[in-house]
């Protein structure tokens, strides 16, 4: 049996998520399963939907308010900490039972940086997952703790990027 290996994809740059769902396309083309997650995107997206076509693909994502964390009241963001604490419970779970051959954790790097998730809790899954499940954790601000259980990470700089210049994320491209 072949040991699932754990990727890091994050920084300031565009194509964290991207990375990860070229991943994911590569293994369900390989006849591999996926477990696919996302963590405080809400919105529906592009790749969603193709994602969701593919039988070898499971999606698990959040559900709720699309604002930014920053732009939550105290008690909408409680709400969010506890929506993203159950949507994390249910992932874990779901991937003991299928131990797909690859968990992709998009955004979970930034639900820990703003504490929506426990960093113990996301170092105690990687010591225990199924043998087998390559894990990708993308996100915008890395964890430090997590690092040394990466064997890769890859750091995705923005150099430029339109938001900058006000343009907002444009339907077939960022959204």
């Amino acid at each position: 049996m072949k040991t699932g290996l754990i990727h890091i994809y994050y920084g300031t740059g565009k194509g964290k998520t991207t990375a990860a769902i070229g991943l994911a396309i590569r293994c369900a083309g390989h006849d591999g399963s996926v477990l696919f997650s996302q963590f405080l995107k809400t919105t529906p997206t592009g790749e969603l939907a193709i994602l969701s076509q593919l039988p070898k693909i499971t999606i698990i994502r959040s559900t709720g308010s699309s604002k930014f964390t920053s732009q939550l009241t105290p008690q909408e963001r409680k709400q969010k900490q506890l929506q993203q604490q159950a949507l994390w419970q249910r992932i874990q779970e779901k991937c003991h039972q299928l131990k797909p051959n690859l968990l992709i954790l998009d955004e979970i790097l930034i639900a820990c940086h703003v504490r929506m998730i426990d960093e113990a809790s996301i170092i105690t899954f990687l010591k225990n997952k199924p043998t087998q499940t390559e894990v990708v954790l993308t996100g915008r601000t890395p964890c430090p703790h997590i690092h040394p259980y990466a064997d890769y990470i890859s750091e995705i700089k923005k150099q430029k990027h339109p938001f900058d210049r006000g343009i907002a994320a444009r339907w077939g491209i960022e959204k």
